[in-house]
């Protein structure tokens, strides 16, 4: 079955940076675009940054703009989500998300597999 898993988030202080990775299994990876988002306490789940199956294609949330980077290696069947300059604002849990032949968009419901999230708290 397919499975997507979220790993490396931890704590960091403000200005400092983490890097979070996207393995996927049970898929043909390279056709699929893959989305991060991400869920605060008392607050939507939003979209982060997404890259299209062919990788040609990158949107970020304009939050984020900037500062983070998201890169896909095929060989590896991985998504990277590389945060640069954290906020507090930035603490979440964050999920990894794959779309046949997608985009890389931002709507939620457009994703057909989710992660289980991972954790990334961010202080002052």
């Amino acid at each position: 079955q397919v499975q997507v898993v979220e790993s490396g988030g931890g704590l960091v202080q403000a200005g400092g940076s983490l890097s979070l990775s996207c393995v996927a299994s049970g898929l043909v990876f390279d056709r699929y675009a893959v989305g991060w988002f991400r869920h605060a306490p008392g607050k939507e789940r939003e979209f982060v940054a997404g890259v299209s199956w062919s990788g040609s294609g990158k949107n970020y949330a304009d939050s984020v703009k900037g500062r983070f980077t998201i890169s896909r290696d095929n060989t590896k069947n991985t998504v990277y989500l590389r945060m640069n300059n954290l906020r507090p604002e930035d603490t979440a849990v964050y999920y990894c998300a794959a779309d046949l032949w997608g985009p890389g968009h931002a709507l939620l419901e457009g994703y057909s597999y989710w992660g289980q999230g991972t954790q990334v708290t961010v202080s002052s």
